[in-house]
C-alpha cells in the first residue's frame, strides 16, 4: 500500500500586511526586506482569529478536494508550534468540526519541518493498513509570538494553514515515495520560543523579558538550512534511485528566498520548477509546503507522474524531505 495526495485546501487571512506598513512599525525598509528575504507582504491574522479560523477551512476544501467527506477520515494530524490552546489539540477541534467520529487527532511539533514529520507520519499509518484515510495539516498563527519591535524577526513571518488528505492505494506507481526526517537538539537554540512552558511558565517577569515571543539568529540559521535542506533532498531522491533531473516540481520551504535559491541552485534543479510564493506570504512555518501544494494543485500545474519534492527545515532543529510520485 502506498499513501496518495486525493486533495489539498489552504486558507488565509484576509489582513495583508506590506512591507510600506511595517516600516512605520519598526525601523526597516521595504528595499531591506525585499533583498534580504524576497518578501513583499504577508498575512496576518485578526485579534479574534486563532489556528482553527483557518485550519478548518483548509481541511474542508481538502476534502471537498478529495471528493469526501469528514466521517471517512481515520487520522488527523495538525502539525503547528501557534495552536488554538496548549491542549486540547487542535487537531481534535477540527476532528469535531468536520464530522470525523471516532478518528485519532493530535498536533505534531516540529516547527517549520512539522507538515513533512505530518505527511511521513500519515503514510506510515496508511502503508501499514491502520488507517485508509488521512488528513494532514500544517498551520501557523506566528503574528501572536513573534516579536513586533524586532526588526530582524517580525519582517519575515505570516500567518495560514494548507491541508492534505491522503487515501491508501495499492497503485504502486503513484503515492508518497518516501520521506527522510531529522534533527539536532543541540541547534535547539538558534530558533525557539522560551516561555510559556513548564520551564518558564507564564508570569510577570516572563511578559516583561519578552520570552513568550519567538526569538531566533537568522544569521547562523542560514547556513545550516541551505546544507540540510539539499543534504536531505538528495537523500530522499537517491533512496528512490531518481535524480535532481528526475523532479518536475520542487517545494521548498518558503522561509527566505535567498536559501531557497541557494538550495535550488545546489540540487540543480530545471529553470522554473522550484516553486515560490515567500513574496506574498512570508515564512508560515509549517503551512508554507502545503498552500504552495494547494496553489500548484488548483491551477492545474502538477500533471499525474510528477515528481514534487518538498524540503523543510526549521526549530528543533528539525530536517526534512518527502518525495510524491503525483
Amino acid at each position: 500500500m502506498k499513501a496518495m495526495v486525493k486533495g489539498t485546501g489552504r486558507a488565509l487571512p484576509d489582513k495583508v500586511l506590506t512591507n510600506a506598513e511595517l516600516e512605520k512599525m519598526v525601523d526597516t525598509t521595504d528595499e531591506w526586506i525585499r533583498m534580504r528575504t524576497g518578501i513583499k507582504e504577508r498575512r496576518i491574522a485578526t485579534a479574534d482569529e486563532s489556528l482553527s479560523d483557518f485550519a478548518l477551512p483548509a481541511a474542508e476544501r481538502a476534502l471537498e478536494s478529495a471528493g469526501i467527506s469528514g466521517s471517512e477520515v481515520d487520522i488527523i494530524i495538525c502539525a503547528t508550534v501557534s495552536p488554538d490552546m496548549s491542549f486540547p489539540a487542535t487537531a481534535t477541534l477540527i476532528q469535531d468540526r468536520i464530522g470525523a467520529r471516532g478518528a485519532a487527532a493530535f498536533d505534531l511539533s516540529a516547527a517549520c519541518t512539522g507538515f513533512i514529520y505530518g505527511v511521513g507520519i500519515a503514510s506510515q499509518f496508511l502503508e501499514t493498513g491502520w488507517a485508509r484515510t488521512a488528513l494532514v495539516i500544517g498551520g501557523e498563527v506566528l503574528s501572536k509570538i513573534t516579536d513586533w519591535t524586532d526588526r530582524n524577526t517580525c519582517v519575515l513571518f505570516g500567518d495560514g494553514a494548507g491541508a492534505v488528505v491522503l487515501q491508501a492505494t495499492e497503485e504502486k506507481a503513484r503515492g508518497v515515495l518516501g520521506v527522510a526526517m531529522h534533527s539536532d537538539g543541540s541547534l535547539g537554540d538558534l530558533i525557539l520560543l522560551p516561555g510559556g512552558g513548564s520551564l518558564h511558565p507564564q508570569s510577570t517577569e516572563v511578559l516583561d523579558q519578552n520570552l513568550h515571543l519567538l526569538k531566533m539568529r537568522g544569521n547562523e540559521t542560514f547556513k545550516i538550512a541551505v546544507r540540510s535542506l539539499a543534504e536531505v533532498s538528495d537523500e530522499v531522491l537517491g533512496q528512490n534511485g531518481l535524480k535532481h533531473e528526475d523532479v518536475d516540481w520542487f517545494i521548498p520551504h518558503q522561509a527566505n528566498r535567498r536559501i531557497i535559491d541557494a538550495v535550488g541552485q545546489r540540487l540543480e534543479i530545471r529553470e522554473g520548477r522550484t516553486y515560490v510564493n515567500i513574496e506574498r506570504y512570508g515564512n508560515t512555518s509549517a503551512a508554507s509546503i502545503p498552500i504552495a501544494l494547494d496553489e500548484l494543485n488548483r491551477d492545474g500545474q502538477i500533471s499525474p507522474g510528477d515528481i514534487v519534492l518538498l524540503s523543510a527545515f526549521g526549530s528543533g532543529l528539525t530536517w526534512g524531505a518527502g518525495l510524491i510520485r503525483w
